[in-house]
């Protein structure tokens, strides 16, 4: 029988995003200046590491209004939970990704996913990277198509091309 592709990859690739340790995490990520609460400023160098410079006092401005008041955990934890009501587990992963991809390529690099996975949250191993890769090889290139990854985890099939 042949194996399908989401069940050679860990559940742990995509962990519930409301997990308070997990959440606590993405927080901390974000809270860049440490301070407990999320600012503007904070957001602008977040965004930065991620390789989006040019974002408009507005657009910080817009996502920090966003909330009733400051941006603490309590607060972040509240605007998530809003956010994903009702959404559908293939849009909240592709938005996971997006996050990932500031240019909306649709790919990711594989040295930039891999690291990613084996460095943060619930580390994937040697073997569940190499699991990873067989059942979503990189092009060429070494980029790695996620919204292909993102169909396959929610459908269980590889989409027809």
């Amino acid at each position: 029988r042949k194996e399908k592709q989401r069940d050679r990859i860990s559940p742990k690739c995509f962990p519930p995003i409301l997990n308070p340790s997990i959440s606590f995490q993405a927080f901390t990520i974000i809270d860049q200046n440490r301070d407990g609460i999320i600012s503007k400023d904070d957001l602008r160098d977040v965004l930065a590491s991620m390789g989006q410079l040019n974002v408009k006092n507005e657009e910080l401005e817009a996502m920090i209004k966003e909330a009733s008041g400051p941006i603490n955990f309590t607060v972040f934890l509240t605007m998530f939970g809003e956010k994903l009501k009702g959404a559908d587990p293939e849009d909240v992963i592709l938005s996971a990704f997006k996050v990932l991809d500031p240019a909306a390529t649709g790919t990711i690099k594989k040295e930039f996913l891999e690291e990613l996975l084996t460095t943060q949250c619930d580390r994937f191993s040697k073997e569940e990277i190499k699991n990873m890769w067989a059942a979503f090889p990189p092009d060429v290139a070494g980029n790695v198509d996620y919204k292909n990854i993102c169909y396959v985890i929610t459908h269980g099939e590889e989409k027809e091309e």
